[in-house]
Parts: structure tokens; sequence; C-alpha cells
């Protein structure tokens, strides 16, 4: 028998739980086909409710599996968050919780944690008798919220990218599973060291970026069957950033807005005064803060190439990064950028031969570069869609959409003499199947941050050579570039005082 003062929330919930169900009817009787006993849930914190976070806290709060118990962020409620529509995320909400004047009268885009405790609030109301519901926590900072939660089984983090890493290695601390938006980091070093922490801790974990639902399996079984040849290149390009970004500091020092703690926002960041021009959806311009458009979209793109071609990092990467000018006493020159990322680059990554697959590059293009249209696509009187992804072989091309989907054989008279093997089944799971199982003890996620951690380290890589300009070979197995030196120290962080990994 476990003694009365060991015993938690879930514990009992359990054993309550299996004594009605023995002694009176099946809960799934008493509760609909859907139903999920109050033990079989997973308590999960959310950490981060800015626009996106708004938006996936809605899908989770549907899913039976799940009971967000908490929620997490330095701001309380304001209206100046960015968005891609004025009024998109609000009507997204107002019909999600079935109140067509929730926001009514609010001139501007609302987000922070209340936001985000009033939403969860609302809707498990709606299932109670009473209309009533106050059982979700709201916390401004994620440390606080580890300590006090004793309850939790999970987290999920929807912060801006520098403060990932920190977050998620402190919850697989504290043994909670980890569910995050991508990336893992926006720097190598902190990349590692979650994957290293993951293993020791032994916790689940999922990147969502990750879908079962791809065309890169097909894509593999053409070539595989020669339809193209030996694969020689992959290109993969995409019409964005769609976010300003400056190359300079802000010299501005407004206020800190009222509600807003600035100095959680900053996390492991070094110090420097508050600018709306870092936070929210502009955040990932920044080399402190972000991960460009690269670490936003390259997770969704890239990584299934890596599970499919069995790559690992690469051994060199060069970028060719846009820059922009500017006029100082008369005279016109380069403007100097440290901060920021370009407004358009593109970047070459170099693969080893792996078994009996050679050499590998990816080349990947942002901010409206592609590369030219190649003759089969001419011979079809077809430009270059604005994104896409192509593979190059000895002898042909395969074409698709960004992340490879809705691929053809170019040109179109190749594809339809193409006689095609048997497909690769598609995987038929739900968006959250497969980390909530696994978050209950089943089998790993197949978008655990083990088997995304060569594309990570890919996109941290990434980011360095945009900062150098240079070309840059590294060695992965000691985690070192090592034809520039210097370049070694954005592998790392530099931390302020207090937040170290």
């Amino acid at each position: 028998m476990i003694p009365k003062k060991n015993i938690n929330r879930r514990k009992f919930l359990g054993s309550a739980a299996a004594a009605f169900a023995f002694t009176v009817v099946p809960g799934h009787v008493l509760g609909g086909p859907k139903y999920v006993a109050p033990s079989d849930k997973i308590n999960l914190a959310y950490i981060g409710l800015g626009t996106q976070g708004l938006r996936e806290i809605m899908r989770l709060l549907s899913n039976p599996d799940i009971h967000i118990t908490a929620v997490c962020d330095p701001n309380t409620d304001s209206t100046d968050y960015v968005d891609w529509s004025k009024n998109g995320l609000r009507n997204s909400i107002r019909r999600f919780l079935e109140k067509p004047a929730w926001g009514k009268g609010v001139d501007g885009i609302r987000g922070g944690r209340e936001v985000g405790q009033e939403i969860v609030e609302t809707y498990y109301a709606k299932n109670m008798p009473s209309n009533r519901y106050k059982g979700c926590s709201s916390y401004a900072d994620f440390r606080e919220l580890l300590e006090k939660e004793k309850d939790l089984d999970a987290v999920k983090i929807m912060t801006p990218d520098h403060l990932h890493a920190a977050i998620a290695i402190a919850a697989m601390k504290k043994g909670k599973h980890v569910i995050m938006h991508k990336p893992i980091a926006n720097v190598l070093y902190e990349a590692r060291l979650a994957v290293e922490t993951t293993r020791k801790m032994k916790v689940a974990t999922h990147l969502s970026a990750w879908s079962s639902r791809n065309s890169i399996g097909l894509i593999k079984d053409w070539i595989s069957d020669g339809a193209i040849g030996t694969l020689r290149e992959v290109h993969n390009w995409i019409n964005k950033p769609i976010w300003p970004q400056w190359p300079n500091y802000p010299t501005e020092t407004p206020p800190v807005p009222k509600g807003f703690d600035w100095d959680l926002w900053l996390g492991p960041a070094l110090y420097r005064p508050y600018h709306p021009n870092y936070t929210h959806a502009v955040f990932r311009g920044w080399y402190d803060f972000g991960s460009g458009i690269l670490g936003d979209m390259g997770n969704y793109s890239l990584w299934p190439l890596f599970m499919a071609f069995d790559l690992d990092a690469p051994v060199s990467i060069e970028a060719t990064p846009s820059f922009t000018c500017e006029i100082i006493d008369h005279v016109s020159g380069i403007q100097e950028n440290n901060v920021s990322f370009p407004y358009a680059g593109t970047i070459r990554f170099k693969f080893s031969a792996r078994g009996k697959m050679p050499p590998l590059d990816i080349y990947w293009y942002d901010g409206g570069m592609r590369p030219p249209t190649p003759e089969e696509l001419e011979m079809d009187n077809k430009e270059m869609p604005s994104s896409g992804m192509m593979f190059v072989g000895d002898s042909g091309k395969i074409l698709g959409d960004f992340r490879g989907n809705r691929p053809k054989i170019i040109p179109e008279k190749k594809m339809r003499e193409y006689q095609q093997p048997k497909k690769t089944a598609e995987r038929k799971t739900s968006r959250d199947s497969e980390w909530i199982n696994a978050f209950k003890g089943g089998k790993p996620s197949p978008g655990n941050f083990e088997n995304v951690k060569a594309c990570a380290e890919t996109i941290c890589l990434g980011a360095v050579a945009l900062r150098i300009g240079r070309k840059i070979e590294y060695d992965s197995g000691n985690m070192k570039i090592t034809n520039i030196p210097e370049a070694n120290e954005f592998l790392y962080r530099k931390y302020r005082k207090g937040w170290e990994l």
C-alpha cells in the first residue's frame, strides 16, 4: 500500500478511476468512445503564448489525451503581437470557443499568458456541469513552473528560439517529456546538449516539425529504381522570410511594456535594452534570438531528407549571403552586419558518401533566390515555382513543392513514360498520435530529438556560414570548424550569469 502522504493527484485519480471502472461500469461506456480516464491523460504545461502558441494550444485542448494544467509566458496580456493577418487568430479563437464576441473591442493582436489561461479555462468549462473551470495555473518564469507543478508529465515549448534548449533541458532534468516547436536550439552546442540530456534522462521528446506524411519515401523509391540515375544534388528554395530585418541593433530605448518581464524574455542571451524590434514574430531575424528562415522552415523540408538518405552532419558549408549598402559622409559602401540574418542567401552543404550512396550536395536558397530553370522544365514551357525542391541525378530530375510533395519527373513526357515501382506505404497517423503514444510509454516518436540531431546541427552550421561569409569545413566528431578557428565561437552562446548550460 502506498503511504497516504506519498499519494499524489495522478496516483489518486488512477486508483480511484480503476476502482470505479471495476465496481460500476467501464469508463468508455460512461464517457463515450473518445473518453480517456483522468489517470491516462498527459498533464501538459504550455510554455509560450504568442500567436503561434495560441494557434496550437487550441488543437491540443480538443485532444482527449491531453490535459493542459499550466501556461507560462513572460508577458501577461497585450495587443502588440505581430501576425500574418489582422483578425485571423482572433476569429479562430472565436470559432474554437464558440464565442462570437471574444476579443470584441480590442484593437490589435492579443497574446500572453493570461490570454492562454483564459482560452484553456473557457474551453474546459464547456464540459463542466457548472460551466466553470479554474484549474489552469499561470506563470511568468518556466523555472517556477517546473518547481511548483508536481503532477506534470510534459511541457510544450513555443517560445523564441534562444529559449528552446534552456527550457527543454530544465524540463528533462525534472523527468518531464518535451514537445517543442522548431528548432531544438539556435546554437549548435545547445542542440547537442539537448540530445545528450534526452539520452541521459530517458525521457520522450518530439520536434513538431516532424511529419510522417510526406513524399520523400516515394521519391527515394523512384531514385532507387533508377528513375533519374544516381542522386547527386538536392535543391530546396523558399520565397521567405516575410518579416523585417535590421542590420544593426536598435539605439532607441523605449520603456518596457507593462506586464512584460524583459529579463525573463532574454533568458540566456546577453543583456541589452528592450526594443520591440526584438520580440514577437520578428525575433527570428536576429542571430542572438532566432535561426533565420533556414531554422524556421528548413526543419520541415530538410529533415525528411536526412532520414531517407541517411545523412549525418555536413563536411563543409559554403554560404553566399546578400548585403545592404549605406552612405556615410557622402561615401557609399557595404553595410557591416554582424547581428542579423541576411535578406537573402544561398548555402551549399556537402555530405560524405554513406555506404553505397555517393557524396551528396544540398543547396538551400531563400529571400527570393532559387536555382535556374532547368531545360527539362523549359521543354514543358514552365518556369520554376517560387518555392520548391528538386532532386538532380545523373540522368534526370524530380521536381516537387517546398517539402518535396506532389513530385514529378521532368519533363512531363518522362513522367508519363515512367513505370513506377510499388509505392512506399504511407503511414496513417494523426498529427499528434506518435508523440502522445511515446509520452505514455510507447515506442519513441520518429520526431524525437535524436532523430533530428544531424539536421539540427546542419541548420546551426548554415547560420555560422552566413555570418562568416566563407566556406567552412566541419569535423562533426569533435564539433569543430577546422579551417577558420575563430568561427568556432559561433557554435556556442555567450551566457548571462546564472543561465549557463
